[in-house]
């Protein structure tokens, strides 16, 4: 089996490597993210102009992780697109938010998706969810000269660890550094008022119901109080992408599902602007 790369006719076999990343950066790096950008840096004033992806939220609940975002991008002050996705499958049981320059992060996502099939396909089996939150923040360490130039991918993976049987949240700095978070995490623009509503609304292994509301409550929060962040979109019936991964594998809910609980979020709202109340304990 041959690999068409850049007029090239590669052999699978002479691969060597299971991972693709290795692969591309040895035989056509310019198809790497960013690869056709090495010799033209980039402005950071142009880097502002350019299509910003914006709040992501993920909890973890008794079946797993819920990962949610908002559907707008920006481009400095104004909304350059209205229904973005920001969350994306990439196998069974792990996926990828991304924030940042939008068409780096559909790119780094794409490459991602790649590295883990590729891999399997070399090893036979799948990468366990641990090793997949290094191998994407390798990959974005590779974007580190980019991001000084103001191109900063920042992306958050979730997924359902098979080995132990619960969801697991990782973050990433711009170098690439992974860090697992506990119970909840989000990025973003909106994410400080985003994080501040999970903080009261969160609850030790809560059903994969509740966190879903958690998480639409929380992306709420960050549009009431972010200009980058946006709410449901009722009249254009844009709403949240809300996706859940639990044992049963990865799952995108129905827009006409998220509708239904958005729809309760905002009638809820009419009459509690700043949304539920979380209550004292002793």
């Amino acid at each position: 089996m041959y690999l068409d790369l850049c007029g090239q006719r590669v052999s699978v076999q002479a691969m060597g490597s299971s991972s693709f990343t290795e692969f591309l950066s040895s035989h056509a790096p310019v198809l790497l993210p960013g690869g056709s950008w090495d010799k033209a840096p980039v402005a950071g004033n142009l880097a502002g102009k350019l299509p910003h992806a914006t709040t992501i939220v993920a909890v973890t609940c008794r079946e797993g992780v819920v990962f949610a975002s908002d559907r707008r991008a920006t481009a400095e002050n104004v909304i350059s697109k209205r229904d973005v996705e920001k969350v994306f499958r990439c196998d069974e049981f792990c996926a990828v938010g991304v924030a940042g320059v939008l068409a780096l992060g559909l790119e780094f996502v794409k490459l991602f998706q790649l590295e883990l099939e590729h891999y399997e396909k070399v090893e036979g089996q799948p990468l366990t969810l641990e090793g997949k939150a290094h191998r994407l923040g390798t990959m974005i360490r590779g974007n580190l000269g980019l991001a000084m130039q103001g191109l900063v991918l920042i992306p958050v993976m979730a997924g359902y660890d098979t080995d132990n049987g619960t969801g697991r949240i990782f973050s990433y700095d711009p170098a690439g550094g992974p860090a697992e978070e506990r119970r909840f995490f989000s990025i973003g623009s909106g994410s400080v008022f985003a994080r501040g509503a999970l903080k009261k609304l969160y609850a030790e292994d809560m059903p994969a119901s509740e966190a879903v509301l958690c998480c639409l409550q929380a992306l709420y929060d960050a549009a009431d109080d972010d200009s980058a962040t946006g709410g449901p979109d009722i009249p254009r019936s844009i709403f949240p992408i809300v996706t859940t991964i639990t044992g049963e594998g990865f799952r995108r809910l129905p827009e006409t599902e998220v509708a239904e609980l958005a729809g309760q979020v905002v009638a809820e709202r009419m009459s509690s602007p700043d949304g539920p109340v979380a209550l004292l304990r002793g």
